[in-house]
C-alpha cells in the first residue's frame, strides 16, 4: 500500500490550491454544521461522487476541524495522482491481501489525536443524488478493531444549479455516535442524514426564490 506523507511545502500548497480551484469552479461554498474542537482524532464519513470530494473534505478540515488531513483512496487513483500521497492520501486495494494492511494503517492514524481521516465507504464514484448509498464493510472493521475513542462526523457534499453556470456547493456535516452499530445501521443512519441534508438545502433554496 501507499502511505500518506505530508510534504513540508506541497501539503499547505495543495490545501490552498484546492480551495482556490473550488472558488473558481463553484458559485458559492456553504458549510453547515456544528463542531466542538477537542483532542480526539476525527473520522469523517462522506459520500463520493466526484474527483473533487477530497478537496471538499480538506476544506471542511481547514475551516472547521483543524487536524492533519488524511484520505483513503483506491490504489489505482493514487498511482494516477501520485502527488496526493504528499498531501495526506493513502491507498487501499480492494479484494486483495493488502486491503487489511490499509485498514490497520487507518486504525494507526486514528490512534493519534492530531489526525483526521476521511473514508468514502461507497468505495467508488456514484451519482450525487443516488439513493440509498451502499457502504463497503471496511469501515465496520476499522471501528470494531479500534480501541480508543474518536469523534465521528457524517459529511454530505451536495451541488445545486440555479441562475449561474457554476453550481453551488453545500457541505453539510454533523457528529455521529455509532457505538456498537454494525455496517447496516451505520449505512441506514448515513442515508437518513443524507436525505435530510438534501431536503433542508432544497427547502432553504425555495424560501429564497
Amino acid at each position: 500500500m501507499i502511505k500518506a506523507r505530508h510534504h513540508r511545502f506541497l501539503y499547505p500548497f495543495f490545501e490552498w490550491y484546492g480551495y482556490f480551484l473550488m472558488k473558481m469552479h463553484f458559485k458559492s461554498i456553504n458549510i453547515t454544521g456544528n463542531y466542538i474542537k477537542d483532542d480526539l482524532p476525527v473520522l469523517v464519513i462522506s459520500n463520493h461522487f466526484s474527483w473533487w470530494d477530497g478537496f471538499f473534505i480538506s476544506t471542511l478540515n481547514r475551516k472547521i476541524i483543524h487536524k492533519k488531513f488524511h484520505v483513503m483512496m483506491t490504489e489505482e487513483q493514487l498511482l494516477k495522482y501520485w502527488y496526493l500521497s504528499y498531501t495526506g492520501g493513502y491507498s487501499i486495494k480492494k479484494r486483495s491481501k493488502s486491503c487489511f494492511e490499509s485498514l490497520r494503517y487507518t486504525i494507526s492514524l486514528l490512534e493519534k489525536s492530531e489526525n483526521m481521516v476521511t473514508i468514502f465507504p461507497q468505495g467508488r464514484f456514484e451519482p450525487v443524488y443516488m439513493q440509498p448509498l451502499r457502504f463497503q464493510k471496511g469501515i465496520e472493521w476499522v471501528l470494531k478493531h479500534l480501541n480508543n475513542e474518536i469523534r465521528i462526523i457524517f459529511a454530505a457534499n451536495l451541488i445545486e444549479y440555479s441562475d449561474s453556470a457554476k453550481p453551488e456547493l453545500n457541505i453539510v456535516f454533523k457528529e455521529y455516535a455509532c457505538k456498537n452499530k454494525d455496517i447496516t445501521e451505520i449505512q441506514d443512519d448515513y442515508n437518513q442524514f443524507y436525505r435530510k441534508s438534501y431536503l433542508d438545502i432544497s427547502a432553504h433554496k425555495n424560501q429564497h426564490t
